[in-house]
C-alpha cells in the first residue's frame, strides 16, 4: 500500500473498520511534481504538553477552534483516556470525538521494550496490549510506543533485537484488533538514531509496526535528514512535529522530503514548552504549517 493511499484515520470511529497496511512503497516524485501535486497530510495535536491540563470536552473545542484535526492522547494527562477506565467511560470518549470534527488518531503510551530486565520488558508488552484494547474501544487506530535507551552494559545489536521482537509480538496483537503500532524515534544512547531505528524494524518485520517520525536533532547526524529519513521512509506511518515557530529544526527540509515522498498521514504538534496562550500558539502553528505543507 503507498503512502498516498493510506490514512490512518477516516472516522472516530475507523478502528473498527478492518486493518490497514503499516508498510508502503512510496512513489518517487520529482521536485516539480512535489509542488504541483496539493498536499495530503493533516494537523493534529499530541496532548504533550501543550494539552496537558484539558479534558476531552476542552481538546475538542480548542482542536477545532484552531483548525487542528486530529489528536493523540499522551497517557497520564487529564483527559484521563486510560487503561483502567470502565466500558462506558470507553464508548463516552468515542461518543465525544464521534460528534465532532476532532478525530480520535491515537493513544501514546510510555511502553518501552530496551530495558535488561526481562520482567520489565514482559511487563510493558502487556500494558501495551491493554493499550491496544483501549484504543480499540475508543474508536483510535494506533498505540504510540518507544524505544527509550540501549543500556551500556548490553550490546547494542542484542537490545536492538530484543526490541524488534518486542515489537513484532505486540504488532501481531494489534493487527489483530486493527490497531498500529506506531514506534517513535526516541531515547538516549542511540537508541534514537535512525540506522538503530531501521535495524529494530527491520526485526519487528511486521506490516502494523510503522515508525512515528519525531523530529529530533539526532535526525541529521551521520549522513545527513536525507540519508536517515530515506533509511526508514517506506515504514513511516506518522509525524510528530514540534513547535513550527522556532527554527531549531530544518522544517522546511522534512516537510519536502514528506511531500516527495506523497506523505497523507498525520503530522501531530507535540511540544514540551508551553506558551501563556496555547491557543494562539495553536492559530500560528497552523498557519506556518499550511505554508510547509502545501
Amino acid at each position: 500500500m503507498t503512502m498516498q493511499r493510506r490514512r490512518f484515520l477516516t472516522t472516530a470511529t475507523g478502528a473498527a473498520a478492518g486493518l490497514f497496511c503499516g508498510a508502503s512503497d512510496i512513489a518517487r516524485l520529482s521536485a516539480n511534481d512535489s509542488k504541483s501535486k496539493p498536499s495530503n497530510m493533516r494537523l493534529g495535536l499530541v496532548t504533550y504538553n501543550w494539552g496537558k491540563d484539558w479534558d476531552v470536552p476542552t481538546l475538542i473545542k480548542n482542536c477545532e477552534e484552531t483548525g487542528f484535526q486530529g489528536v493523540e492522547l499522551r497517557s497520564t494527562h487529564k483527559h484521563g483516556v486510560e487503561i483502567t477506565i470502565d466500558a462506558n467511560r470507553r464508548k463516552e470518549v468515542a461518543r465525544q470525538f464521534a460528534d465532532s470534527k476532532v478525530e480520535l488518531v491515537g493513544l501514546g503510551s510510555a511502553c518501552e521494550y530496551h530495558s535488561s530486565d526481562q520482567a520489565v520488558v514482559r511487563k510493558n508488552i502487556e500494558e501495551t496490549k491493554a493499550f491496544v484494547k483501549l484504543c480499540k474501544d475508543v474508536g483510535g487506530t494506533g498505540v504510540k510506543v518507544r524505544p527509550n535507551g540501549i543500556p551500556k552494559e548490553v550490546p547494542v545489536e542484542k537490545t536492538l533485537e530484543q526490541i524488534g521482537k518486542s515489537l513484532k509480538e505486540v504488532a501481531k496483537f494489534g493487527a489483530d484488533h486493527g490497531v498500529a503500532i506506531r514506534v517513535e524515534v526516541h531515547g538516549r544512547n542511540g537508541s534514537a538514531e535512525l540506522p538503530n531505528i531501521h535495524r529494530m524494524m527491520e526485526v519487528a518485520d511486521h506490516p502494523n509496526a510503522v515508525v512515528c517520525w519525531n523530529c529530533n536533532p539526532t535526525d541529521s547526524i551521520g549522513q545527513g535528514l536525507q540519508h536517515n529519513f530515506e533509511l526508514v521512509k517506506e515504514k513511516i506511518g506518522i509525524i510528530h512535529i514540534h513547535d513550527l515557530r522556532s527554527n531549531g529544526y530544518p522544517w522546511k527540509e522534512i516537510f519536502n522530503l514528506l511531500k516527495k515522498a506523497d506523505f497523507s498521514g498525520w503530522t501531530l504538534l507535540e511540544e514540551g514548552k508551553v506558551p501563556t496562550n496555547i491557543v494562539a500558539a495553536m492559530h500560528e502553528n497552523r498557519a506556518v504549517w499550511q505554508r510547509l505543507a502545501k
